[in-house]
C-alpha cells in the first residue's frame, strides 16, 4: 500500500487545525503490511514534524501541493468538561460533529491510518482528544481517560 506524500497530509492537517481552531492534529499512517508507520503531527500555529525510521524532522510550511480532501469541519466554542466523570457539555451535535470531522481526516489519509486531534476546552490542562480509523468508532479522551459516545 502506498501512503499519501507527506506534503499532501502536512497540507491537509495544517487546514484541518486552522478550520476547527484544534490545538494539534497527529496522523498516523499506513504504510502496509510490515512497514513501519510514519508520524505527521501538526501543531494549532501550522508547525509540521514527521517522525519516519525513528528519526524527527521539520516540514517546511511553504508547499504546493493540494489538500488530500476538504474535511467538512468549522471551529466549535470551547465545551465544558469534568474529566472526572468524563461529561462533557457543549454546542448540540458538536461531540458528533467533531467524530464526524476527525473520522473523514482519517478516511483521507488512507488503509488503516488514524487520525488524532486535540480541541481546547474549558480546563486548559485537559483537552478534548478525538482519534479516528476508517471503519471504526471514534475514541474520545480527556486526559488519561478514555470514552466513547451513547449511542
Amino acid at each position: 500500500m502506498n501512503a499519501p506524500p507527506l506534503d499532501a497530509v502536512a497540507v491537509t492537517l495544517r487546514e484541518f487545525v486552522a478550520r476547527a481552531g484544534a490545538l494539534r492534529a497527529v496522523a498516523l499512517l499506513d504504510r502496509g503490511k510490515g512497514a513501519a508507520p510514519v508520524v505527521v503531527d501538526c501543531d494549532g500555529a501550522g508547525a509540521v514534524e514527521v517522525e519516519e525510521g525513528g528519526e524527527v524532522r521539520k516540514l517546511a510550511a511553504v508547499s504546493g501541493a493540494a489538500p488530500l480532501a476538504l474535511v467538512h469541519v468549522h471551529a466549535l466554542p470551547a465545551m465544558d468538561v469534568d474529566p472526572a466523570s468524563g461529561e462533557v457539555t457543549g454546542t448540540i451535535g458538536g461531540l458528533q460533529h467533531l467524530a464526524g470531522a476527525v473520522g473523514e481526516l482519517a478516511a483521507a489519509l488512507g488503509g488503516r491510518s488514524v487520525a488524532t486531534v486535540q480541541f481546547q476546552t474549558s480546563d486548559p490542562d485537559t483537552p478534548l482528544t478525538v482519534s479516528a480509523r476508517p471503519g471504526e468508532p471514534p475514541v474520545f479522551a480527556l486526559g488519561d481517560e478514555t470514552f466513547a459516545l451513547r449511542s
